[in-house]
């Protein structure tokens, strides 16, 4: 790498989460360029090879979001231009956005997760196909975007917007607190415990306020360790690069048997109200230095 790289954050993008990666980037850029690095933004259209190509990066920050950017499509095209990038290569990013052959790998790998099943949207509005409580999700998309959750004792199924996919996924309800533990380099941070007046929706995760975080979380120490340890071994099994950021919910009635996996985050928000950055400034590295390591981080074949 030159002296004085020049780095490309990729955001905005098609995706669902078009929003949030455009703020994730604005910060990364104000990070990057604060930590002395050149950089350029691109906003990828169908056209992202040739836009790369114009630009000439020596190294793309991803700070896109949902389908297309976390999903392993874009890293194929990096890869393919030989172009070294941030987080998860190829084979995770598309497992980790892919929530039932996830799920498959983590219980493989002996960490607990919920039952689910993916069935077509006209199948989830017809008839329960869980015994309520459970949600109805789709299996490729993140950031809590199009989540219904069936209560208990719930007469009928729901009925699903338009804009959800062809197939969905319906998973049992794990009740709880809502845990969340990001990892850097294999190594887990902290935990995080984030308290919401309701559902943890996607406000609550991105509109300043929607959340209240509490660092570090102030949970029985079995617990504590038992989320670094979980965040390590997923990161671990799905492969992952970079940062990653695991999310759990916690019954406290039911201790250990409660903590429950939810998903794994392969490219975690990065907005002022973001988990990650929270914690790794807990840890004491400041948003630039994690900017700065990440970008230092990048590669190819990851």
């Amino acid at each position: 790498m030159s002296q004085d790289p020049l780095v490309a954050v990729l955001l905005g993008g098609p995706s669902s989460e078009r929003e949030v990666s455009l703020s994730s980037g604005a910060e990364c850029v104000k990070a990057l360029k604060a930590a002395g690095f050149r950089v350029t933004e691109i906003d990828p259209t169908a056209e992202v090879a040739a836009q790369l190509a114009e630009a000439a990066p020596d190294v793309v920050f991803n700070a896109l979001h949902g389908r297309w950017g976390e999903d392993g499509a874009v890293q194929g095209v990096l890869e393919w231009m030989r172009i070294p990038y941030t987080h998860s290569g190829v084979t995770a990013s598309a497992l980790a956005m892919d929530k039932q052959k996830s799920k498959a790998v983590l219980a493989a790998a002996g960490l607990p997760v919920m039952e689910s099943r993916i069935v077509s949207r006209d199948e989830a509005e017809a008839a329960h196909v869980l015994a309520p409580p459970y949600v109805v999700k789709p299996n490729n998309e993140g950031s809590s975007v199009g989540v219904y959750l069936v209560q208990e004792g719930a007469n009928a199924p729901p009925k699903l917007s338009d804009t959800m996919p062809a197939e969905v996924m319906v998973e049992t309800f794990a009740p709880g607190r809502e845990l969340t533990t990001a990892v850097i380099d294999g190594k887990a941070l902290t935990v995080t415990d984030i308290l919401t007046d309701g559902w943890y929706d996607y406000d609550a995760k991105y509109r300043p306020g929607g959340s209240r975080h509490v660092i570090p979380a102030e949970i029985p120490a079995e617990i504590f360790a038992a989320c670094l340890d979980y965040a390590e071994r997923a990161h671990e099994a799905l492969g992952c690069r970079g940062l990653s950021r695991t999310d759990f919910r916690w019954d406290e009635a039911r201790g250990l048997d409660g903590l429950i996996l939810l998903e794994v985050n392969t490219q975690p928000g990065l907005t002022p109200t973001s988990l990650a950055p929270e914690q790794a400034a807990h840890c004491g590295l400041s948003f630039p230095e994690l900017c700065r390591w990440m970008v230092e981080d990048a590669s190819c074949a990851r």
